[in-house]
Order: structure tokens, then sequence, then C-alpha cells
């Protein structure tokens, strides 16, 4: 048995959770700081890493307090350290380094955009993502920072076959939230005022989907584009508000637009998903990261999955940031004995990903 315990703070969460051999989640403490950056309408760096810095002592002590463990009992420490915010996987990355050296205790580095992948399987009783029949596996990992297809192999290969060529999916949602003046954070903000609203009223465009009557070309097959979405609604409710302000579109106008706006995203989302997936001959689809909370989005990945095709859909509680995803993954490289030293460094770009640590295994 190994406990690993993982941090988490490349955004606006300061988290740290204590994981079993990958599996078994012992504790799970976050500490959001959604209330600060409200006023901003959207994540400041600087003010991310001192609320870090005031949290992240305390989020570690309630962790190993809810767990019922000691640093003793630590087998190893693992953060994230790319991709994010800088000044804020610095303070977690520092932290981490601290922790470790302090009590003898061997460092893992984690990609982040990995971490959101493992979600789908941390706090499981069973090792699901060993099972061969799973490959190859189409994952979708799409958040504010991320809209990706990965696929993986058996044998642990993987390879981004599609991303945004600008704005990701969670982006284009707070975006348009923070145009019609509805706050911070904006995807949960729409989720919630869509469901009301006929999400058929009106027609968003579909970029890179080859619907406007242009063939997508072969390298964005499986790439996204959400600014010129963004922009349509400036235009759309700019046009219906009766004083020709966005920020001031109300009533079923308002709620229709929303609908309209989040199936568009979601939409594109599961088209390209799909593609992908019969492309590649997957026999998994996996959703995963923050904007997999979505209802409509889960609704529709399961629903309208290809026949023959699994869907695995990462819980809700580990498609937000949070540390049990860190520390679960972080358990294979602590089984294969890939640890880093204290020179590793933070990035805010999505390092290569050429393979993931876990895999399916023949019986």
């Amino acid at each position: 048995m190994a406990l690993l315990l993982g941090i988490e703070s490349s955004c606006d969460e300061t988290a740290v959770a204590i994981v079993e051999d990958g599996k078994k989640v012992l504790a799970n403490a976050v500490s959001s700081q959604m209330a600060k950056h409200a006023p901003y309408g959207g994540v400041v760096p600087e003010l991310a890493a001192r609320e870090h810095l005031t949290a992240i002592e305390k989020v570690c002590a309630e962790a190993l307090s809810t767990s019922g463990v000691s640093m003793n009992d630590i087998a190893a420490v693992a953060v994230t350290h790319a991709p994010g915010l800088v000044p804020a996987l610095l303070v977690g990355l520092n932290f981490a380094k601290g922790l470790a050296v302090a009590n003898g205790k061997p460092l893992i580095g984690i990609n982040h955009f990995l971490a959101h992948i493992y979600g789908a399987f941390v706090d499981s009783e069973t090792a699901v993502f060993e099972d061969a029949s799973l490959y190859p596996m189409v994952a979708l990992v799409v958040s504010g920072g991320h809209t990706s297809i990965v696929v993986i192999r058996s044998g642990g290969k993987a390879d981004i076959v599609g991303t945004t060529i600008d704005d990701a999916a969670g982006e284009a949602l707070d975006k348009g939230a923070k145009l019609l003046n509805l706050g911070y954070p904006g995807g949960p903000v729409i989720e919630k005022l869509a469901a009301g609203g006929n999400r058929h009223r009106f027609n968003f465009p579909r970029s890179l989907t080859g619907t406007a009557g242009k063939a997508v070309s072969d390298e964005n097959r499986f790439n996204f584009s959400f600014s010129g979405l963004k922009t349509a609604l400036l235009y759309h409710a700019n046009g219906l508000a009766p004083d020709g302000s966005a920020a001031h579109l109300e009533g079923e106008l308002l709620t229709d637009t929303l609908a309209s706006y989040q199936e568009a995203v979601v939409d594109v989302l599961c088209t390209k998903a799909f593609d992908a997936a019969e492309y590649f001959h997957a026999r998994t689809a996996l959703l995963c990261g923050g904007v997999a909370c979505n209802s409509s989005l889960r609704e529709r990945f399961e629903k309208t999955v290809p026949k023959g095709i699994r869907p695995i859909l990462a819980p809700r509680k580990y498609c937000t940031d949070n540390a049990a995803m860190v520390a679960g993954l972080a358990y294979h490289y602590f089984a294969a004995g890939k640890f880093s030293d204290l020179s590793l460094d933070t990035f805010a770009r999505l390092p290569k990903v050429t393979e993931v640590p876990f895999r399916g295994r023949s019986s």
C-alpha cells in the first residue's frame, strides 16, 4: 500500500488530497477563491498566488487530519507543475518541495492536463483503466484553459489529435456570461439560466464543423474554435436588447439566447469528439475537465455516443480542479520509480503529451 499526498494550485483552487494506491481517496480538501475573483470577472494571477499562500498550509493540515494519517505515512509528495498560471503554480510547487525535503519524501511533478483525464478513474475500487478492452480511448478534455482531444492506446502511448486554435470552451462560456453582465464564473450561470430556455430558437455558428458550407481542412478536422461564437453572441445580443446593449438582455430573449449559445458549444464538443472516436476506432469515449460538470454536455455525451463505443464521464467532484486526481495519477509514476528532483519548474503551457502512466493490460 502506498499513500500519496497531492497538491494542486494551477489556478484558483488550493487543494491537497491523500490517495491510496491511485484509487482510494482518503481526503480531498479544497479551498476556493471564486468569490475573490468574481469582482474582476476572471482569475487575477497575482491575487490567486496570494490566496494560495494564505490557504495552502491550512488545506494540507486539513487533508492530513481528515485522512487520519501523518507525513510519516506518506510515500511521496505529488504536485501540479504545469500547465497553469505560473504565480499560482509556484506556490504549490515550492510548498511541495519544502514538504518533501523536510520529511525525506520523493517528489513527483504532475501534468495538470493528464490529471484531469485520470479524474475519471480515481476513487474507484478497481483499476478500471487497466482493462485492455477500453482502448483505444478518446478523451475529450474540456475546461476554461483546455479543449483538446487525446487518443490513448493500450500500451500507454498518447497523442493530442485536436485542440482549440483560440478560446477554450470554458473560456467561451465565461466570456459570454461576462459580456451579458451575468457574473463569474460564467459557465455555471449560463447552465442555470439556459435550463429554462429554448436551445433551438437561435442558430449560433459551429466553427470548424463544415456546417457553414465551407469544407474543414484535414488539419482542423479535430480542432476547435470558439472565438467566432463569442463574437456572434455579442452582435446577436446587441441587436436584440432594447437599448442596443448586450449587457441588458432580459427575459425569454436572455434565456433562449443562453440556451442556444450553450447548445452550440455542446454540439461542437460532441461532434468533434465522436468524429475522432470513430476515426481512431476507439472503444471508449471519455469526458473530463471542469466543463464536464455541465449537465447538457454530460447528457448529450452519454446519449449520442456512437454505437459500440463506451462512454465514461468523470465524476463531477473530480472534473473541477482538485488534488485527488493529482495524487491518484502520481501513484503510477511512484510505482514505476519515476521521480522529480528539486530542479522541477513550472510552465504556463501544456507540455508535449506522448504517453500516460496508466494503461490497459491484457489478462
